[in-house]
């Protein structure tokens, strides 16, 4: 198992891996489609074993307003079939160590019982705009004691517009 960070050439294969891990949803490989499309800033890694990405994890701004105040993350992801082997907690704790990731305040929304073993608590501000009681957002590092509502890449506004409207375009390409 190799661990390295996301090349143009995996692109097709990650994009394949949030497909099917989040199968039959379409919001995460649409999201990550459009943030590529658009050049967004993404720190992202990849799980390799013979070549074929089996997991996969993306890290984009948090804003307050205009202003980057750390970073979410999101998706992590791992291929079905080698799900509950370790691989995405071992990705994530790679994740953790890189210097842009450690340095950083990072946001989840997510399983409670799962990010906590890495260090993420319960975050009460800011506050999430996708869990209107921040039931599952958590947060690492976390200096801000100011109300606000925590902000995303535009792509995450528009894909959720999509998604809220049962409007959810059909696969148009098949990804190796």
């Amino acid at each position: 198992m190799k661990i390295r960070t996301l090349t143009p050439e995996y692109i097709p294969k990650a994009a394949s891996l949030l497909d099917h891990a989040f199968a039959p949803s379409r919001y995460e490989v649409l999201l990550f489609d459009k943030l590529h499309e658009r050049n967004r800033a993404v720190h992202e890694w990849i799980c390799l074993i013979r070549d074929s990405v089996v997991a996969y994890i993306g890290f984009t701004n948090a804003y307050n307003g205009e202003e980057v105040v750390g970073l979410h993350l999101g998706p992590l992801a791992v291929q079905p079939q080698m799900q509950r082997q370790g691989i995405g907690s071992e990705l994530l704790r790679f994740a953790l160590r890189q210097e842009v990731i450690r340095e950083s305040t990072i946001f989840v929304l997510g399983n409670a019982n799962f990010y906590q073993k890495f260090g993420f608590e319960p975050c009460n501000v800011p506050r999430s705009p996708f869990d209107k009681e921040n039931k599952n957002f958590m947060c690492i590092r976390n200096p801000s004691c100011n109300e606000y509502t925590i902000g995303y890449e535009k792509e995450f506004k528009e894909i959720t517009l999509v998604k809220n409207r049962n409007k959810m375009p059909p696969k148009k390409r098949s990804r190796s």
